[in-house]
């Protein structure tokens, strides 16, 4: 395959490839400075340009691709490229795997860690993403609605994502058509989250665009004819409206029934949702009566862990705590739950707080939870399970419990970002004297 060479621009070199990076980019170097290309692997023999600057290095297109390295496959996807929804499509499998395995020894190897400590990935198939977030924009008597190109906010038409399931790609054409009603007429841009449940899709639109008869009215046919349960409405960072409810939207969370809030976060793929559950239960400790279940969102692993034990679940999105507080009032579990709704970034839950309690289960979003962290770091809790959406943060978090007493057990890297440079991980740490004293056990 040989790309023809573009004309004009920055500077103009010929590289090799020599490592694929943690965002998906082939790396090369260039005087002593990496070098970022889009769309290649190890061993690739180009001709680029460098088109600016990136973490000490430089960012390039290809102007002409001379000769390929190992592993390349071909892309799936038609919108592979222009698309910056999946970088890696074009990597073999058993290589893929191996890098994404890598990119967690690798963040906990730069904090200390050997990284023996990491287990075999488990990967979720594409096709199962039930969670998408469309980018949709006017232009014109047209609608574009995908997802951005890469570093950039131009959309990417969607006509077939291969991560998406059948039931979210099949709305994908309907829904470009209602919204040539909705923002058509202000030429206006949204942010359009669509959500499977077992009682139809579940979507929310985010925009500027105002909201006039003639748009409920197609808001309400659209959602009779796609059999939607729910359809929503909000201006940014504005509670969202319920145009059109045919059924409640409810999400299983072990076998309780929630009812998320309008464009609530989710796990992205039931799959990948199961997947993270059994192994926050396979981590448990065996003797067990409490669980603080921190940042516990609406309650993906609070109804499950409640099976095992009380659990104190707290989470600082109160539409979120309010849904889960909903559905414990709802089932048996009552008398197992108990809830809070407070900002563990500000307010963490501190050591003397937690003093007593068994295991706690944490969740945080990809900054981490470094605050949380230094007052667990102090606790007597016994067991800790951490689940991150990014290795890097996870292993900085890692560093101060181990500084504090602990030991990481064992991390399982889970992949249901797939196609991406994203990772999510589970791990177990362990206090070091709750280890003494279960070594002395045996002895005896």
């Amino acid at each position: 395959m040989r790309r023809k060479a573009r004309r004009g621009g920055g500077k103009q070199i010929e590289i090799q490839i020599d490592t694929l990076g943690a965002r998906g980019d082939g790396v090369a170097d260039y005087e002593g400075r990496p070098v970022y290309v889009p769309m290649t692997m190890p061993g690739d023999k180009l001709r680029v340009k460098l088109v600016g600057e990136r973490s000490g290095g430089f960012k390039a297109d290809i102007l002409e691709l001379q000769e390929l390295g190992a592993n390349h496959v071909e892309p799936p996807c038609e919108h592979f490229g222009p698309c910056g929804g999946c970088n890696v499509q074009h990597v073999a499998s058993d290589f893929y795997r191996k890098w994404k395995r890598d990119a967690v020894v690798q963040a906990l190897t730069r904090k200390g860690f050997s990284g023996g400590e990491v287990a075999d990935l488990v990967q979720i198939d594409a096709g199962t993403r039930r969670r998408a977030v469309f980018a949709a924009a006017a232009r014109g008597k047209k609608i574009d609605l995908g997802f951005h190109e890469r570093e950039s906010h131009k959309v990417v038409n969607v006509v077939d994502c291969k991560l998406l399931t059948s039931e979210l790609n099949q709305l994908v054409e309907p829904l470009r058509e209602l919204l040539k009603v909705l923002l058509g007429p202000e030429q206006a841009k949204a942010d359009v989250t669509v959500i499977g449940s077992s009682a139809g899709p579940d979507i929310l639109i985010v925009t500027d665009a105002k909201l006039v008869l003639e748009g409920r009215e197609a808001i309400t046919a659209f959602a009779d004819k796609h059999s939607v349960a729910r359809f929503a409405w909000s201006r940014p960072k504005q509670e969202p409206e319920p145009v059109a409810i045919r059924d409640n939207p409810y999400q299983k969370f072990g076998d309780v029934q929630v009812l998320p809030p309008e464009g609530a976060f989710l796990q992205p793929s039931q799959e990948g949702q199961d997947a993270l559950t059994d192994l926050v239960l396979g981590y448990l400790p065996e003797e067990l009566e409490t669980v603080a279940d921190l940042f516990s969102g609406c309650g993906t692993f609070t109804f499950p862990l409640s099976k095992r034990a009380q659990v104190h679940a707290v989470e600082g999105d109160e539409r979120a705590i309010t849904a889960l507080t909903s559905a414990s009032r709802r089932n048996d579990t009552l008398h197992r739950i108990t809830s809070d709704c407070r900002d563990l970034v500000k307010d963490p839950v501190t050591a003397d707080e937690l003093q007593g309690g068994d295991c706690v289960v944490l969740d945080p979003p990809r900054t981490g939870a470094k605050e949380q962290c230094s007052e667990l770091a102090q606790s007597d809790i016994k067991t800790i399970i951490y689940v991150s959406c990014n290795p890097n943060t996870f292993a900085r978090d890692a560093r101060i419990l181990v500084e504090g007493g602990y030991t990481l057990k064992e991390v399982t890297p889970v992949d249901q970002f797939i196609w991406s440079g994203h990772l999510e991980v589970v791990g177990c740490f362990e206090l070091d004297d709750f280890m003494d004293d279960e070594n002395d056990e045996q002895d005896l």
